[in-house]
Order: structure tokens, then sequence, then C-alpha cells
């Protein structure tokens, strides 16, 4: 893994745990073991390494998914298996969703790293509901209605779920996502 690679995986680490103001150049330089300055080189900016940051995450996270269409060809429910990635951040990782943090703190992040966050939920929305239009034909309105309510109860469950120190909350939501498909 390269000094750059390194970099990102410290700072996601710490941000999905505390948010945009958890990390600082200082505190991910002593933990990849380089200077300060050496950070400034990978990343000029802290806004350019949070943009970076959420922009990496959304490609794994959508890399992860893969296409809705090849899942359920393989007898696979898209949605479940995007519930799957939630409940393992939630559950193995003990972590929030990098985006799900930043967006909850948009007001206060860099303009570059806002618009990455935004892309985030944007492209999710979009995964699903072209899973939902593929899995349970609705219409592209309806799909879209769902597909945010789905993204919206998943993030605020797992914030929730953390919150309040319990996992029945994240279990309950997905109870209940499960209760309006089709």
């Amino acid at each position: 893994m390269n000094k750059k690679e390194a970099l990102l995986n410290a700072a996601e680490s710490k941000a999905r745990l505390g948010g945009y103001s958890n990390f600082s150049f200082r505190e991910l330089a002593n933990e990849v073991g380089i200077k300060s300055a050496s950070v400034h080189y990978h990343f000029p900016t802290k806004a350019d390494l949070g943009a970076e940051l959420a922009k990496r995450y959304t490609e794994n996270f959508l890399c992860a998914l893969g296409d809705p269409a090849a899942l359920i060809s393989r007898g696979k429910d898209p949605i479940e298996h995007y519930i799957e990635l939630f409940r393992h951040a939630l559950i193995a990782d003990k972590k929030m969703c990098l985006c799900g943090l930043f967006g909850a703190e948009s007001d206060a992040l860099p303009e570059k790293v806002k618009l990455n966050t935004k892309l985030f939920f944007e492209k999710n929305i979009d995964w699903l509901q072209s899973a939902i239009e593929k899995l349970e034909g609705d219409t592209t309105v309806k799909a879209r209605n769902k597909a945010v309510f789905i993204l919206s109860l998943l993030e605020g469950a797992m914030m929730m779920s953390i919150v309040l120190d319990t996992n029945e909350i994240f279990s309950i939501a997905t109870k209940f996502i499960e209760s309006i498909k089709n």
C-alpha cells in the first residue's frame, strides 16, 4: 500500500468514527509514519483529502454493491444486499457510513467535500431505484420514492443504533423495509 492509500485509510477510519473534524494532518502523518508536510504533498488541503475520501468511499460502496440486474439473475435480492453493506458497517466495523456522517455536518464542510458527499447520496438513490424497478416492477416515481425512504431509514437507523448503543434499532428498520417491499 502506498502512502496516499495509507493516509486515506487512516483518515477514513477516523472520519467514520467522528466526522470531518475527527482527524488532522499531524495525526494522520503520525499514524502513517511520515512527516506532516508529506501529507500536504498528497493532499494540499484538508478539503482535498475530504473530497477524495468521499469520492473513494462512494466508488468502493458502489463497487461492493455491483449491478442490481446481475444480483437478481443470480437469485439474490439487491435490497437485502444493500442492507447487508450497512449492517456490516454497523456491526462488524462498528462505524458509521462516512458520507452519512459528512452529510450530517454538511453545513460546515468545504464545498468540494459537500459535493462529493452529495454524489454518494445521489448515486445510492439511483442504484436503489434501479434495483427496485428491476425487482418489483415499480414505476420510476414509486421506485425513486422507495429508494429515498430506504436510504434515509438506513442512515438514520445506523446513527440511532450507535447513539443508543443497540443494534435493535437497525433490526427494526430493516424489518420495516422488508414489510414495504411489494
